[in-house]
């Protein structure tokens, strides 16, 4: 974080407000509500870069968790304020974004599969708790190797830097750049005037959206790992961009995400054991455990059966919650509202 300061001082004076500099609006000459996703978006990036020196200690992964989930709340943010056909500045952003997240992603599998070991182990009448302790022991040993790669991905990123430049394209959202200004190489013209905020809400809503609704109607035909992985990763784009919804105090929002934080949860359990499967298979597939280790290799395999009944069970939830049931059509008739009167919607909140 000290580079973050400097790069910090280097730009402004430390007392100067985000909106103060040079060729950024500020907040006065930004119109609601576009100010009030800036200050949400700024509020994203802060969360986002507080948890850096957590991460970078290695022993704490509520924050690794919690710096990956800022990450997707500020990209969404992002993709709010600057949809397609994106200034170079924007991707430039969102590529580090992901950078970061993905950087972390492996870390973060480790850590919630130890967790699950370790319930696992200290169950009073956990059966192969042998298998539980040789898992346990691999996964430890994965997690202190995947964890020095992860940092040095995120080193590769250059946060100070990123924070600097993330900083000054949020403190533009709502406005177009001054005429005969760049940013990064960009002309002026790449930065278009944002025009009403709920007709852009509507326009990026529709989309993901429609990218929920499409990944849903496929699991139920194809009930692969992939598809339904990829319908969680739909949802958590789909609930982020409702957070800002309900910042609004949208009527509707509130049970709209709680249902979507319901169905998160469901497909979060799931790929949870779809991952420590892999892992477990990964472990007795190695050649000189199975040469050496051959009972072990049994009560894994065994270990891996009961992994398999508890995920279909997670499975079979998450097609209940979304094959016809009356809260995801009241979902469906909320959004269509929302995407067909945005400005009525938004003048009620």
């Amino acid at each position: 974080m000290n580079e973050v300061k400097a790069a910090i001082e280097a730009v402004e004076p430390a007392h100067e407000p985000v909106g103060g500099v040079a060729g950024t609006p500020t907040p006065a000459e930004l119109g609601e509500p576009w100010d009030r996703v800036r200050e949400l978006a700024l509020k994203h990036l802060d969360r986002f870069m507080s948890f850096e020196p957590k991460v970078l200690k290695g022993d704490n992964p509520e924050a690794i968790h919690d710096m990956r989930v800022a990450s997707r709340r500020l990209q969404q943010v992002l993709d709010l304020a600057y949809p397609k056909p994106r200034p170079r500045e924007v991707r430039w952003l969102r590529r580090r974004i992901q950078r970061c997240r993905g950087a972390l992603g492996e870390v973060r599998n480790y850590d919630v599969l130890l967790d699950h070991v370790e319930h696992s182990l200290k169950r009073k009448h956990a059966t192969r708790r042998e298998a539980w302790g040789a898992l346990q022991h691999y996964l430890l040993v994965r997690r202190s190797t995947s964890f020095p790669k992860a940092v040095r991905k995120l080193s590769k990123v250059n946060l100070a830097i990123f924070f600097v430049r993330m900083r000054d394209c949020l403190g533009r959202i709502g406005a177009a750049a001054p005429a005969g200004q760049v940013m990064h190489g960009d002309s002026a013209a790449e930065w278009p005037a944002p025009g009403p905020f709920p007709e852009r809400l509507a326009l990026v809503l529709g989309t993901v959206w429609k990218a929920f609704e499409e990944q849903v109607t496929l699991s139920h035909r194809d009930p692969r790992g992939p598809v339904i992985h990829s319908v969680r990763i739909a949802a958590k784009r789909l609930r982020y961009l409702l957070e800002v919804v309900h910042a609004f105090d949208v009527s509707g929002s509130a049970e709209a995400l709680a249902w979507l934080r319901g169905l998160q949860q469901r497909l979060g359990d799931w790929h949870d054991l779809e991952v420590l499967e892999q892992a477990a298979i990964e472990m007795i597939a190695r050649p000189e455990v199975l040469r050496e280790q051959l009972p072990l290799v049994m009560e894994v395999e065994k270990l891996i059966l009961r992994i398999r009944h508890n995920k279909r069970g997670f499975q079979d939830n998450y097609f209940q919650m979304t094959h016809s049931s009356r809260e995801l059509l009241g979902l469906k008739v909320w959004v269509d509202y929302l995407l067909e009167s945005p400005s009525a919607v938004f003048a009620k909140a």
